[in-house]
């Protein structure tokens, strides 16, 4: 196979393609993101990812089973011990996260909120799980009243502080999102802080804005990102993948500051470069607006705007390139219990240089992803579950 000199990986934000063997131990039997939004919605029209073999995944109304996909298909079992962005994010790039990080069903402890609040200067409404959208409606006319900050958590280990923009400048929220995650790093371990501004004057009127920012902590230890950085290649990141990698490994970055679509047309934008190594793309309307929201429909509606970006994706690739497009965790919109779901990824290879119809199977960890991405560019790895050889014509 002749060398491949970059790779595109799109990880669809929370698409998952059905219920892990354990999936019952995080209270997410019988989730299937993916195929129940097809059944909920009378079905989906995947016509691109259904030639690359979506469809022989798992069952999804609408996109039938392809004889002849144009790649490889599998699915990917996840073998960290959690469903959350960041931990599926970082076992893509090769690094499994052996124990979960903690959550807090009931607020985070006493002592982090009085430190957070000696250290902004602003006392804390709510500090409970809350859906990012009612804990406006009930708590936004307080703060503007109040001046403090609207804490949450959810089912995920987030630390998120809603503040108005009209009240609180973004600065003061970005360096209160600083001070929370020292403060969690010491105290309540968490995998992200996230800046959540909004805008409204009174209930039924608060909108969430675009200037959502996000503060991870960096991964315990070097990524494939940091090995490809090293190796004197590109590491271009679209959407928030920098932020969750804290930065470490990132070479380039180009945050969307609007939705998907921003994503897929600055990913195509950076198809169409000559840069060496790999764009790393995630697309979060899939799991921030219509799976933690339920909204099957707007899911299926995304889902679909994505498809139909592909063609232009794929005819821009260069002859030594691979697409991959994967996810990080689900979050079926129809089920009524969790948020995220633990679920399996799908695992779809394209490249023109690489071998069609391939059914990859089950791979056992996100990690072997990895692997197959270094030994795609690097020529080695050091991670095991590489599936090169099932690539190659």
């Amino acid at each position: 196979m002749e060398k491949i000199e970059r790779v595109t990986l799109i990880v669809l934000d929370s698409v998952g393609v059905g219920a892990l063997p354990d999936a019952k131990e995080f209270g997410d039997a019988g989730t299937n993101t993916i195929g129940n939004i097809a059944l909920t919605t009378g079905g989906l029209n995947l016509p691109n990812m259904e030639k690359m073999g979506l469809g022989n995944i798992t069952d999804i109304l609408g996109v039938d089973k392809e004889e002849n996909a144009i790649g490889a298909y599998g699915k990917a079992e996840e073998k960290s011990k959690g469903k959350d962005t960041t931990t599926g994010h970082w076992e893509i790039a090769g690094v499994v996260q052996e124990k979960a990080f903690p959550t807090y069903p009931n607020g985070f402890p006493k002592e982090v909120i009085e430190r957070f609040e000696k250290e902004t200067g602003r006392k804390v409404l709510c500090n409970l799980p809350y859906s990012g959208t009612e804990v406006l409606d009930v708590y936004g006319e307080e703060q503007l009243e109040s001046g403090a900050w609207i804490v949450y958590t959810s089912a995920d280990p987030v630390f998120q502080i809603a503040a108005n923009e009209e009240e609180v400048s973004l600065k003061e929220l970005y360096l209160a999102c600083e001070k929370a995650l020292e403060i969690c790093s010491e105290m309540a371990p968490v995998a992200r802080v996230i800046a959540r501004p909004y805008l409204g004057r009174k209930k039924g009127e608060f909108k969430r804005t675009s200037n959502r920012h996000d503060y991870s902590v960096k991964p315990p230890k070097e990524t494939m990102l940091d090995r490809i950085k090293n190796s004197g290649l590109d590491v271009i990141a679209v959407g928030k993948t920098s932020d969750i990698f804290a930065g470490v490994g990132i070479t380039e970055s180009r945050g969307t500051n609007k939705d998907n679509l921003d994503g897929i047309l600055k990913t195509i934008e950076e198809v169409k470069k000559d840069s060496k190594g790999i764009i790393f793309t995630n697309l979060v309307d899939f799991d921030m607006m219509y799976g933690h929201r339920r909204d099957p429909k707007g899911y299926k509606n995304a889902l679909e705007e994505f498809d139909s970006y592909l063609p232009e994706i794929m005819e821009n690739l260069k002859e030594n390139e691979v697409l991959i497009l994967t996810a990080d965790h689900g979050c079926d919109p129809t089920y009524k219990g969790s948020d995220h779901t633990r679920e399996y990824v799908p695992v779809l290879v394209y490249g023109k240089n690489l071998k069609e119809n391939v059914n990859l199977g089950t791979k056992v960890g996100f990690s072997t992803m990895a692997a197959t991405i270094e030994d795609l560019l690097l020529g080695k790895t050091n991670i095991s579950g590489s599936f090169i050889e099932e690539l190659k014509k």
